[in-house]
C-alpha cells in the first residue's frame, strides 16, 4: 500500500483552454465552470416584474456577479446589476392583503416599498437587527422581531408596541427562593403580636394595588436559561404567539478535523459535527394567548401512535416476556408552526416524532389549545420524500386556501408523494393527485384558486410546471422542454422565470408566460466555445431487472465503435437519496465529462439509480432500511451483468467507483463482491455508519447502541477482509462531512488484515466537495490510470 499526499496548486488555469477542442483531456474537464461556463444561479425577481436578478459569470472572471436583465427589451442584454438592485431583498419581502405594500429587511432595518409607485420607505435605523416583517391581517400594522421578542408598529400613527416579553436569563443568576419554615414562622407570629405592622402591611398592600391599576399591561415574562430560541411567530390578529425552544447534549463529542495547510502556518482544529446517536436534541413549543396573558404547553398524550416504540426494536428482545411495545412517556417530538390562516381563526401544527417515524398534522383551537389530528403519517422506516422531507427540521409543504377552512399539504400515503386537500370543517381529506409521481413543489396562486406544481408527472426523468385547480382536476402542463425546469414566479405570478437544462447542455435562463401553450424565450448563452466544439453524448436511459424483480433505471455511455468483450465502468451516484438518471444536465457535471472521455477511449460505462435513488416513491427510497450495502448494492451487481448480457461487456474487465455513498458503495462492492469488479476507485467514502452524522444516518440505521446489527452489516469497516481486487482510496484531509478520519480507520484495518492492494492519495486543502481544478485533475488522473491498468486492453 501507498500513501500519497497531493498539494493541488492553489490558483485557476482556466486561460490554458481558451482554444476549442473535439477531443476531451482530464486536465480540461476538471476545470469544470470554467470550461463549460458559469450557469445563472440564485435567480429572483425584482418587486415590478420587470426584471430579473441572477447571479452569473460569463466573462469567466474569478468571481460571480450579479446581473439584471430587463424581460421586455429587446434584444435581451443582460448587464450586471446596481448596488441599489442587489441589496433590495425583494425574495424575502411580506405583502399586505391588497399586495399594494411590501414589507423587507436590509441591512437589519425594516423598509415597506409603496407598490404603486415604487417608492421605499426606512422604518427603522436601529442597532439591533430587526427581521421576519409580516402584515397584520388588517394590514394597518406590521410584526417584525427584534431580538428575542416580537413588536407590532401601527402604520398610522408609528406607535410601537412589544407583544411578548421572553428573555435570556444570564448565566449564574438564580431563582428568588421562598423563605425557609423558620423565617415563615417568625413572620407569622410578628403579624399576629403588633397590630402596627399589620395596619403598614395593609397600607402598603392598597398602595401596590392603586399603582399596578395604573400599570400599563404588559406581556407576561417568560425566562429561559440554557435552551436555544430556535423562532417565534405570531397570528394574523396578534392575539396568540408560539415560540420553540430547543437543548441539546452539552456534553457530546464533536470531532475534530486537522487543518494543516493554510495561511497561518499551524495546523488548526476544525470543531466539527458529533456522531450519530451522540446528540439528542430536544424542543418545547410555547403557547401565549394575550388577551388571556397566558402561557401553555400542549398536551401530546392524544396523539396516534406517540408511546409506540419502532417495531425494529423488538427483534433484540425476542423471547423476552417483560418487553413492551409502548413507552411509558409521550415519545420525544419537534414542532413546525403554527401555520395561521389569513384571519388568524384557525391554525394548524406539523409535528414529527425525533425517530423520524411518525408525523402529525393537528389542527390548534385557540380557545383551550387542544389539538385534532388531521393527517397522521406512520413509516417504520423513516417518514420522508418530496414536500416531506427526510429532516426533522422541515415542516414540508403546508398551507391555507384563502377560505380558511381548507388547509393542503403533502404525503407519501400512497406510496409516492402527492398533494392532499383536508376541509377542517368536515374533517374529510381529499388526494387531489395520484399516480406512480412525485409532487416536488407547490405554491398557490394570488388567486386561490390554482395550485402551481413542479412535478415529474410526465414520468421519473423529466420535471415539469403545472397548474391543478384547487379542489383537484385535470393537471395542466405549462413548460415544454424535455429536461428539468426551475421555475421562479414573478411578483404578479403572470411570468416564469426558468432555469432549464436538459440532459447535455447546462443550465441557461428562460422567460415564458405563465400560460399553456406559451412559449419559452431565452434569456443567456454561457457556455464556452471549448464546450461546445465537443459533440456531447446523450445517453440513454434503459432498465434491467434486479434479481428482486425490480426494474432498475440506468444511464449508458457508449464507445462509438463498441467492441465485443469491451472493457466498462459503473458509476455510483453519491447522496443515497439523490437522482442522476434523468434527461436533464447533472449535478455530477463533471462525472458526466468524464464518462464521455471514458466512452472515447472504448469503455462502456454505466450510471443507475439504485435503490433509495430519488425520483420513485417511497418503496423506492425506504429499501435500505436497516441494510445500507443491501438493495442499493445488489443493484450494482445485477448491473454488472446486465452489461455483459446486454453489451457484450468482458465479466473480467468491469470497475467501479463513486464518491461519497457513492464510494461507500464502491468499498462494499469490493469488500463483499470480490468476484465482480476487477478493481473500484472511493472517492470521500463513508467506512462505518457509526462515524456519521446523525440526521442522515439514525432514519436509516436507527442508532448505534439501538440497533448495533445494521451498522455491523452496513459498514464496510467490518467487511474489509474480503478486499481480492485492486482498490483506490481518495479523500480530502478537510472534509468536515465524512472526515478524514474514516479512511484512516479503514487504512489501519486493512494494513492489519494484511492487505497490500490498496493505496490512497488524500488531499491536504479540499473539504467533501474538491474546489481546486488541480485536484479535481489530479484524482481523476488517478481514477482513469486505474481503470487503464486493470480494465484496458489485453
Amino acid at each position: 500500500m501507498s500513501v500519497l499526499f497531493v498539494i493541488p496548486l492553489l490558483f485557476t488555469t482556466h486561460c490554458l483552454w481558451a482554444q476549442p477542442a473535439t477531443t476531451l483531456s482530464i486536465d480540461q474537464i476538471m476545470q469544470g465552470e470554467y470550461y463549460t461556463g458559469f450557469s445563472p444561479e440564485e435567480v429572483r425577481w425584482t418587486s415590478d416584474g420587470e426584471r430579473i436578478l441572477f447571479s452569473w459569470n460569463p466573462d469567466l472572471g474569478n468571481s460571480r456577479k450579479t446581473y439584471v436583465v430587463d424581460v421586455n427589451k429587446q434584444p435581451v442584454s443582460p448587464v450586471v446589476a446596481k448596488t441599489e438592485e442587489i441589496w433590495q431583498e425583494f425574495s424575502g419581502g411580506h405583502y399586505n392583503r391588497d399586495r399594494s405594500k411590501m414589507a423587507y429587511i436590509k441591512f437589519g432595518d425594516l423598509f415597506i416599498k409603496d407598490l404603486h409607485n415604487n417608492q421605499d420607505v426606512q422604518i427603522s435605523q436601529t442597532v439591533e437587527e430587526e427581521s421576519s416583517p409580516v402584515f397584520s391581517a388588517d394590514g394597518r400594522q406590521l410584526m417584525f422581531r427584534r431580538g428575542d421578542n416580537l413588536f407590532a408598529l401601527a402604520l398610522e400613527t408609528a406607535a410601537l408596541r412589544q407583544l411578548t416579553n421572553i428573555s435570556r436569563e444570564a448565566e449564574g443568576s438564580t431563582e428568588s427562593s421562598s423563605p425557609s419554615p423558620a423565617k415563615s414562622w417568625l413572620h407569622d407570629d410578628q403579624m399576629q403580636l403588633f397590630e402596627v405592622l399589620r395596619l403598614r402591611q395593609a397600607r402598603e398592600d392598597s398602595l401596590t394595588k392603586a399603582r399596578e391599576a395604573l400599570r400599563p399591561a404588559r406581556p407576561k415574562s417568560f425566562r429561559y436559561r440554557h435552551q436555544r430560541l430556535d423562532y417565534i411567530v405570531g397570528s394574523p390578529d396578534m392575539q396568540f404567539f408560539a415560540w420553540r425552544l430547543s437543548s441539546s447534549n452539552s456534553g457530546a463529542n464533536r470531532t475534530r478535523v486537522a487543518e494543516y495547510v493554510n495561511s497561518s502556518g499551524y495546523a488548526d482544529l476544525l470543531n466539527t459535527r458529533p456522531k450519530v446517536g451522540t446528540q439528542e436534541e430536544s424542543y418545547q413549543l410555547y403557547l401565549y394567548a394575550a388577551d388571556k396573558d397566558t402561557i401553555f404547553q400542549l398536551d401530546l398524550k392524544g396523539l396516534p401512535g406517540i408511546y409506540d416504540k419502532p417495531s425494529f426494536l423488538a427483534t433484540y428482545h425476542a423471547g423476552d416476556s417483560s418487553w413492551q411495545q409502548q413507552y411509558e412517556q409521550p415519545k420525544p417530538v419537534i414542532f413546525h408552526g403554527p401555520f395561521w390562516n389569513n384571519d388568524g381563526s384557525r391554525a394548524a401544527l406539523v409535528i414529527r416524532s425525533l425517530d423520524n417515524k411518525d408525523r402529525w398534522i393537528v389542527s390548534l383551537d385557540t380557545s383551550n389549545f387542544q389539538l385534532t389530528v388531521i393527517d397522521h403519517q406512520h413509516d417504520e422506516a423513516w417518514i420522508g420524500g418530496p414536500g416531506i422531507e427526510g429532516w426533522l427540521n422541515t415542516a414540508g409543504t403546508i398551507g391555507w386556501l384563502p377560505d380558511g377552512r381548507h388547509l393542503y399539504f403533502q404525503s407519501e400515503k400512497s406510496g409516492y408523494s402527492h398533494l392532499y386537500l383536508a376541509d377542517l370543517d368536515s374533517g374529510s381529506i381529499r388526494q387531489l393527485t395520484s399516480g406512480r409521481w412525485e409532487v416536488l413543489d407547490v405554491s398557490l396562486s394570488l388567486s386561490g384558486d390554482i395550485f402551481y406544481l413542479t412535478a415529474n408527472a410526465e414520468g421519473p426523468h423529466e420535471q415539469h410546471f403545472y397548474h391543478l385547480p384547487v379542489q383537484g382536476g385535470l393537471l395542466t402542463r405549462i413548460t415544454q422542454g424535455i429536461g428539468a425546469h426551475q421555475v421562479i414566479l414573478s411578483p404578479d405570478q403572470t411570468k416564469l422565470a426558468i432555469r432549464y437544462s436538459n440532459s447535455n447542455t447546462p443550465w441557461e435562463l428562460f422567460v415564458q408566460d405563465n400560460k399553456p401553450g406559451s412559449s419559452a424565450r431565452k434569456l443567456t448563452s454561457s457556455q464556452t466555445t471549448a464546450f461546445s466544439t465537443y459533440a456531447w453524448r446523450k445517453p440513454a436511459i434503459v432498465n434491467f431487472t434486479a434479481r428482486d424483480g425490480a426494474s432498475v433505471p440506468a444511464r449508458i455511455y457508449r464507445p462509438k465503435r463498441p467492441q465485443q468483450g469491451g472493457p466498462a465502468v459503473i458509476f455510483v451516484h453519491g447522496a443515497g437519496y439523490l437522482q442522476n438518471v434523468h434527461h436533464w444536465w447533472s449535478t455530477y457535471y463533471r462525472e458526466y465529462m468524464f464518462h464521455n472521455l471514458l466512452a472515447d477511449k472504448g469503455y462502456t460505462v454505466l450510471d443507475i439509480d439504485y435503490r433509495a435513488s430519488a425520483g420513485y416513491g417511497r418503496d423506492w427510497r425506504t429499501a435500505i432500511y436497516r441494510h445500507m450495502g443491501g438493495k442499493d448494492l445488489s443493484d450494482h451487481i445485477d448491473g454488472a451483468q446486465f452489461l455483459v448480457d446486454k453489451y457484450g461487456v468482458d465479466p473480467e474487465r468491469i470497475g467501479i467507483y463513486g464518491g461519497s455513498y457513492g464510494g461507500f458503495i464502491t468499498l462494499m462492492a469490493l469488500f463483499t463482491e470480490p468476484n465482480t469488479f476487477a478493481c473500484g476507485a472511493a472517492l470521500r467514502a463513508v467506512t462505518d455508519w457509526a462515524h456519521y452524522n446523525h440526521p442522515y444516518t439514525a432514519n436509516i440505521l436507527n442508532t448505534p447502541v439501538q440497533d448495533s446489527l445494521a451498522y455491523h452489516r452496513s459498514s464496510p469497516i467490518y467487511h474489509a477482509e474480503g478486499l481480492q481486487k485492486p482498490l483506490l482510496i481518495l479523500h480530502g484531509m478537510v472534509d468536515i462531512n465524512v472526515h478524514y478520519q474514516d479512511v484512516v480507520r479503514l487504512a489501519q484495518r486493512l494494513i492489519e488484515l494484511g492487505k497490500d492492494q490498496w493505496e490512497m492519495a488524500v488531499y491536504p486543502v479540499e473539504d467533501h466537495g474538491f474546489i481546486e481544478s488541480s485536484s479535481w485533475a489530479d484524482e481523476y488522473k488517478r481514477i482513469f490510470r486505474l481503470f487503464e491498468q486493470h480494465l484496458g486492453r489485453r
